[in-house]
């Protein structure tokens, strides 16, 4: 009897017991996850490498080592020793980094799958929406045309500029009161370093770039129209990033990518707990992220090019194409960043041991907004570059909380919204302009795939839609990257991996639907169907069977998945309604679901099972990444910053711990869809609802 040894694959959240001696390619092909290979496992190729993450992680209640795997072979060392400025540039090791091909399991282990190593890229759904927004960025040009210096006025080249500079601005901006005057300029160090010869490289002809009227952050020779800058969402799964021309605003790429954290913990907590548990663990995340960033940047600003190479070619041979061919963007000429993320992404970002966090009173090295410069977080741009990170509001409510005020304004309206970003940690705001009370609550990774069994992110091959017919009890599911309905053509059959969030949630909510749970999410027995069994953790419902799938066995939601799911959804139902009732109200006018996640999701069979408060089925709207076109507005608009600054510190902060009555209102929220809350909306979908008799004053009308 062979051994068999657990093996978990980040950042797919994959993971599974397999037979010692198996190799990891071959053990993450049966756990539904794709590593790229072309050289058929012959260790020449190189594209399956994987990083051996080592330590102890408690989460998985493993110890990840090395030595759980076969040593180095003659064939992965000859591979690597011909590539080590490629090692050096990844800052990888060999022992770290391994041929997936090639490296046996002995043991337990923790594997990283690079991004380059995927054969099943994860599709982030981070795109920006389409607003209007007024622009005034932080960053201005003003052309400055100066007069050489000699022998009678030989005046310092930075004085110089600054008076030219003083006159240009009035120029163009008028004779404002506001505008500084000359001497009260300043210059970044890095810029001043290069001014003397740029000035003369340049004939004292030169663009200024002018942070905040009051900073010079670049001196370019020449006359240049446009600057660059960046919206970062840095969220706990995946970093949404956007590059904008910050002039005209028009956004000009954007870039998406699984969070490289992912692989310390897959939730905040416990990403707080690696940064304790190892000494070197806020390095890690810190440098994981910074490294993500700059990968972005770089894709960003090619993808950008690339479509104003486009634009040069269809110019070409026109008349007077010199003047209608664009300039191309380079990395030193985005002058600013403005990012967003929660209260521990916010604090890895900044380098900031984010302990204080997680422990009572849970309490953030700091709420309000923050300014650096590119050089000192080691990003790929200009060095004298502004990073504007927005901010927190408590705890567990970040900055990306804060982008998503800026972006639907609830601060404004006379209604009461309801703002949900719905994630690994969800956060909630409330209110109107009047009032705002905000809090957030863990929701767990099982509304993103994890801890569902055949729960995998968002990818080609994830079921994305579920639909079980009320009378056969038979099912049919929408698969990413496979056009129509499974039961719509024969050559669907071998697409399917596995189950994504916005399926999980509708095949949830459609085992509630159609009787097959209860609605304490309890498997009924004596049902006529062959896909109810038994199985090896109890009763389960097989949505796919083996030969529909590409993993060769029977994809099904156990009661595990439901009993995961009610936990999440109640946590995130309780918050809605804890804030609710703080502000003395039964329902919200208006629901706004934001995130990746939250935008597509079924709004009906969210209510269905309880994860949203009830409420007008029309009046609640998916709006996107709320927190990334936050960070994009506040890019484009510098005083969207100073208004959400003082927004956030009228915010009011509810910690759910605090709350005597969590615990209670918890439990009646794991019913489908509360225990005792009559959820008029939805009550069409379930006619034969009953009363459950350990609810008190529970009424259907």
């Amino acid at each position: 009897m062979t051994n068999k040894h657990n093996i978990i694959l980040q950042p797919s959240g994959s993971r599974g017991q397999v037979e010692e001696g198996q190799s990891i390619r071959s053990a993450a092909r049966d756990l539904g996850v794709e590593i790229e290979s072309i050289c058929a496992e012959n260790a020449t190729c190189g594209k399956c490498m994987v990083l051996i993450e080592e330590g102890r992680f408690e989460k998985y209640n493993i110890d990840s080592r090395r030595e759980n795997v076969s040593p180095v072979s003659a064939e992965e060392a000859a591979y690597f020793a011909r590539r080590p400025k490629f090692l050096k540039d990844k800052g990888w090791e060999v022992g770290q980094v391994r041929l997936s091909c090639q490296c046996k399991i002995l043991g337990d282990v923790l594997i990283n799958v690079p991004e380059e190593s995927r054969g099943n890229k994860q599709i982030v759904r981070k795109s920006a929406s389409q607003r209007e927004i007024e622009i005034k960025p932080a960053v201005r040009k003003y052309l400055v045309t100066l007069t050489p210096p000699n022998l009678e006025r030989p005046i310092a080249d930075w004085e110089r500029l600054a008076k030219g500079l003083e006159t240009s601005m009035a120029l163009v901006r008028g004779h404002e009161e506001t505008l500084p005057r000359w001497h009260e300029f300043s210059i970044d160090y890095q810029c001043l370093r290069t001014l003397s010869s740029t000035l003369r490289e340049a004939k004292w002809n030169v663009t200024v770039s002018v942070w905040q009227d009051r900073e010079v952050v670049q001196v370019q020779p020449g006359y240049h129209e446009n600057s660059y800058g960046a919206a970062v969402d840095i969220g706990s799964t995946t970093v949404a990033l956007y590059l904008c021309n910050l002039r005209t605003g028009e956004l000009l790429a954007a870039e998406s990518e699984m969070n490289p954290q992912i692989v310390y913990g897959e939730d905040v907590m416990s990403r707080i707990q690696y940064t304790i548990e190892h000494k070197d663990g806020l390095e890690k995340l810190h440098k994981s992220i910074i490294s993500t960033l700059n990968k972005l940047l770089k894709q960003a600003v090619k993808t950008a090019n690339s479509h104003l190479l486009e634009t040069d070619d269809l110019n070409t041979g026109r008349e007077n194409p010199a003047s209608t061919r664009p300039s191309y963007i380079k990395m030193e000429e985005i002058l600013e960043m403005v990012l967003v993320g929660n209260s521990t992404m916010h604090h890895i970002l900044l380098n900031l041991p984010p302990k204080d966090l997680g422990l009572a009173p849970f309490v953030p090295a700091i709420h309000k907004s923050v300014d650096v410069k590119a050089r000192e977080l080691g990003l790929h741009i200009s060095p004298s570059a502004n990073i504007h990170v927005l901010p927190t509001i408590a705890s567990f409510v970040g900055a990306d909380t804060s982008a998503m005020i800026v972006a639907e304004e609830p601060h404004k309206q006379d209604e009461n919204w309801l703002l949900i970003d719905i994630g690994t940690n969800a956060e909630l705001v409330l209110g109107n302009r009047k009032r705002l009370v905000c809090t957030s609550t863990p929701t767990g990774p099982a509304l993103e795939g994890a801890h569902v069994e055949y729960g995998m992110r968002a990818a080609p091959g994830a079921m994305e839609r579920i639909h079980i017919d009320e009378n056969t009890l038979e099912p049919k599911y929408k698969v990413i990257g496979v056009d129509g309905w499974n039961t719509d053509h024969a050559e669907f059959k071998g697409q399917v991996k596995g189950i994504c969030g916005s399926a999980i949630i509708d095949g949830v909510a459609e085992l509630f639907r159609t009787g097959i749970v209860d609605s304490r999410g309890k498997f009924k027995q004596g049902l006529e169907s062959s896909r109810i069994r038994k199985g090896e953790s109890g009763w389960e419902y097989v949505i796919a069977w083996a030969e529909e799938t590409s993993i060769g066995r029977d994809i099904p939601m156990t009661q595990q998945d439901v009993r995961q799911i009610q936990l999440a959804k109640a946590a995130l139902f309780t918050a809605a309604r804890t804030l609710l009732k703080r502000s003395g109200l039964e329902s919200p006018d208006k629901i706004i679901l934001a995130g990746g996640f939250g935008s597509y999701i079924d709004k009906e069979k969210a209510m269905l099972i309880g994860l949203i408060p009830d409420c007008v089925l029309d009046n609640v709207y998916a709006v996107g990444n709320a927190a990334g076109d936050g960070a994009r507005i506040a890019l484009l608009n510098v005083e969207k910053r100073r208004e959400i600054e003082s927004v956030t510190r009228k915010v009011e902060r509810f910690e759910l711990p605090t709350d005597p009555e969590f615990q209670n209102q918890f439990m009646l929220a794991t019913s489908f869809p509360h225990m005792s809350e009559a959820f008029p909306h939805i009550a069409h979908l379930i006619p034969n609802r009953v009363a459950d008799p350990m609810a008190k004053n529970f009424t259907t009308k």
